[in-house]
């Protein structure tokens, strides 16, 4: 793929991955590849996944700091799948990993060793370091610099990735059948307004016939190359 195609768009190597055979299940991201490796291949950007609040988090940071650090030395981009896994982070029925202030600590940690692109999940909801009563956090937090609007909550991720000096691209999430076009497009116009930079589109995409995963594609397009929808 590479020797076909590295030279011709550009390419991005991701560099570790779960394994998904030990038995129970671990969600562990484990160094597969190497910045070497990729560079070899023609790839003009790394990535890679840190699972930050998992007990296996101070491995991974190390690991993916050190790689992030080779990769700008051969004069690669890094981009980082910056996630909150934590069982802890579900109280009482309410799911808190795409929090606004959770994911914003992410982001935070992830363009500290050096990622040039953030890729979070868009914010769901608010108050997580208040949920799980640990880490640190401030009022203001929730007073001042977010409201329950989708778009406050997004622009507290852009504001963790140095103010946006360092690019928020949100997620599309998985694929859920006939309400997915909606769903992109909604993510698009949230993370423009809030001052991101991109969507990443998978599996809404590519899970269904080839056409269909282009026009909404295109549609995500026309979204950011819409001067009409600008910052909120």
């Amino acid at each position: 793929m590479s020797r076909r195609y590295a030279h011709k768009i550009p390419f991005v190597v991701k560099i570790n991955h779960n394994e998904f055979l030990s038995y129970p299940n671990r969600y562990d991201q484990t160094l597969f590849g190497t910045v070497k490796n990729a560079w070899n291949m023609g790839a003009v950007a790394v990535g890679a996944t840190i699972y930050w609040g998992s007990a296996e988090s101070a491995r991974q940071l190390k690991e993916i700091a050190e790689a992030f650090e080779i990769a700008h030395e051969l004069g690669m981009a890094t981009i980082l799948w910056c996630y909150t896994r934590n069982n802890a982070f579900k109280v009482d029925g309410v799911d808190y990993h795409t929090s606004a202030d959770l994911t914003g600590q992410a982001n935070h940690l992830g363009v500290t060793i050096q990622a040039d692109i953030i890729k979070q999940k868009l914010p769901t909801n608010n108050g997580g370091y208040l949920a799980t009563k640990h880490g640190k956090t401030s009022p203001l937090v929730y007073s001042e610099l977010t409201s329950d609007h989708p778009i406050d909550l997004t622009r507290y991720q852009v504001l963790n990735c140095y103010s946006g000096r360092v690019g928020l691209i949100n997620s599309g999430g998985e694929s859920k059948g006939e309400s997915d076009l909606q769903e992109a497009v909604t993510t698009a116009v949230i993370n423009k307004r809030a001052g991101g930079m991109g969507l990443i589109l998978g599996r809404k995409a590519f899970q269904r016939p080839f056409s269909e995963g282009v026009a909404m594609l295109q549609a995500i397009q026309d979204v950011y190359l819409d001067k009409d929808i600008t910052i909120a």
